[in-house]
């Protein structure tokens, strides 16, 4: 149902981009539209990882410089049945993280420093297992062309702003066509946008707590974050929300609501999700042995990581 939701609103974006370029310019401003949208999808495609990690000024790690945060990843990317992403940590003292990538052989996952001060190994191995869901899903590339074509709107907003509503051969609309163009379907696009990002959130949610194995992990991990997110600021988001809509928990100062116009669904409706998931599992696991036959210890948390079991968080990112 989600994919399918998912569809029909890329589906109606894709509509709206067209039908905005046809009540500037007739056909021809459909077709102009249209040219200019394949080109800057083209160009999303190809570098949107690189513009995004580059934004946040993320540093590429591997098992020799963290080497318990890489192990972890490799883990949950064995689990998950996905090729190991790249795998980068960024400096802020918000704990948050994103996934970025056009494909699961080109995708990367990047994490706070924050992140790993703040959170325990489970609660890390829960969030970043989101991550991977995300790219398992393709949702990174989704989420890029969704904002491509909303961006797309916007400047075809901008542009019949410029040249005004005359009508004519090339105007077929006049000015209802410039109103449409200028306000009505950029907030469609932007509310598009937003609808399409909470519902791949609870996607994500839910399968990442099938790849790290607790769902209870990420109901804790986001707890923290959410808390502290509302607290302290993430100065690069701040200067770039476009990529808000990419992190596990809105990294924007302000309301953390879920309505039409939040990224985001709200925390505490994933947490409930989560728990009532945690539930479900643990009503189908399997019956206890018989009391001659002692019941084997079941494993908890990833094969590697932050040690086996422990709950503390570790004393910086780089272990």
């Amino acid at each position: 149902m989600n994919f399918m939701r998912t569809a029909m609103l890329l589906a109606f974006m894709t509509a709206l981009f067209m039908g905005v370029g046809y009540a500037i310019g007739g056909q021809g401003g459909m077709l102009i539209a249209l040219a200019v949208a394949a080109a800057m999808n083209v160009f999303s495609y190809w570098n949107s990882d690189r513009m995004v990690l580059s934004t946040y000024n993320a540093q590429e790690i591997d098992e020799n410089n963290a080497p318990e945060f890489f192990a972890t990843i490799r883990d949950l990317s064995q689990n998950a049945g996905l090729p190991m992403p790249r795998v980068y940590i960024f400096d802020s003292p918000q704990p948050n993280a994103f996934a970025t990538g056009r494909d699961p052989e080109h995708a990367a996952v990047a994490a706070s420093t924050g992140l790993l001060r703040r959170l325990s190994p489970q609660e890390v191995a829960g969030v970043m297992a989101h991550e991977l869901a995300h790219i398992e899903h393709r949702d990174t590339l989704t989420m890029t062309i969704t904002a491509t074509l909303a961006g797309a709107i916007s400047m075809l907003g901008n542009f019949a702003f410029m040249f005004g509503g005359r009508r004519d051969n090339n105007n077929p609309l006049g000015f209802v066509g410039v109103l449409v163009a200028m306000i009505v379907a950029p907030l469609a696009a932007m509310l598009v946008q937003m609808a399409i990002s909470r519902t791949r959130e609870y996607a994500a949610d839910r399968r990442g707590a099938e790849i790290c194995g607790n769902p209870l992990w990420l109901a804790s991990a986001l707890a923290k974050i959410a808390g502290d997110a509302a607290q302290v600021p993430n100065e690069d988001a701040e200067r770039n929300p476009a990529t808000a809509h990419m992190f596990i928990i809105n990294p924007l100062s302000g309301q953390r609501m879920d309505s039409l116009f939040s990224t985001h669904p709200d925390t505490a409706n994933r947490i409930a999700a989560l728990q009532d998931m945690a539930g479900q599992m643990q009503s189908v696991s399997t019956p206890a042995p018989p009391a001659d036959r002692p019941a084997r210890k079941s494993r908890s948390v990833p094969t590697t990581g932050w040690g086996r079991g422990g709950s503390q968080p570790p004393k910086g990112p780089w272990s």
